[in-house]
């Protein structure tokens, strides 16, 4: 499972990307992810403590946090999106 990090997700984390073996241990579900990330360290729990915050794309497509995820799935994370 590859996790991208983008904008100001990316600067508080430290890092664009993690490159996964799988999913980890109990992570069925797009929430579940976010909670387990949210362990990770200090730069995971601060950009993540604040979910209405977070968008998120299951290979490239929007996703829910009842999303189902798969061993080889491409997940980002991200702030909304604004256009003008």
């Amino acid at each position: 499972m590859k996790i991208l990090y983008f904008a100001w997700v990316r600067s508080t984390i430290g890092k664009g990307m993690d490159q996964l073996d799988g999913k980890p241990e109990g992570v069925q579900t797009v929430a579940d992810l976010l909670d387990w990330l949210s362990g990770q360290g200090e730069g995971y729990s601060k950009a993540l403590e604040k979910r209405d915050r977070i968008r998120v794309a299951i290979n490239q497509d929007f996703a829910e946090p009842d999303a189902t995820l798969n061993d080889g799935d491409e997940v980002a994370l991200f702030p909304p999106v604004t256009g003008g």
